[in-house]
């Protein structure tokens, strides 16, 4: 039986817990102090694993993803260059034209206040663009 299929019935939120207690370091730990901002941030928050076993939590669409590196945590925001950053969070992938993301390294603390606004506001995009892909098109 493949790892995929043994995995299929297995509820993210659990693949997610034994994904970051593997890890067995303060990655895990790291990742598993920003999840838990991310529930504050936005209770209602729906966990899924994809791509090769990648944390994601979706809100109206992905809202972010969590990886593990050797040296660092990242946590990647799709629609992260569309969003205000006045803490100045995102340190990584600033080049794209979407993509924003926070490396965290070892013994670094992001500023949780600042990070579950971060989150709120990519919750706020997702459902705007939602609703704008929802509203009919003016006629010409």
């Amino acid at each position: 039986m493949k790892k995929a299929d043994a995995e299929a019935g297995t509820p993210a939120s659990l693949q997610i817990d034994q994904k970051f207690a593997g890890l067995g370091d303060w990655r895990g730990a790291a990742l598993s102090r920003m999840r838990a901002l991310i529930h504050e941030a936005l209770p209602d928050v729906v966990e899924e694993v994809k791509w090769m076993g990648t944390p994601v939590w979706s809100h109206n669409g992905i809202v972010c993803t969590g990886e593990s590196y050797k040296a660092w945590v990242k946590l990647t925001f799709l629609k992260g260059a569309s969003l205000d950053d006045p803490a100045g969070l995102f340190n990584s992938s600033l080049d794209g034209n979407a993509r924003r993301a926070i490396d965290i390294r070892e013994g670094e603390e992001v500023d949780a206040k600042a990070f579950k606004a971060l989150i709120k506001a990519a919750a706020a995009f997702n459902a705007d663009a939602k609703a704008q892909k929802r509203r009919p098109k003016a006629a010409a």
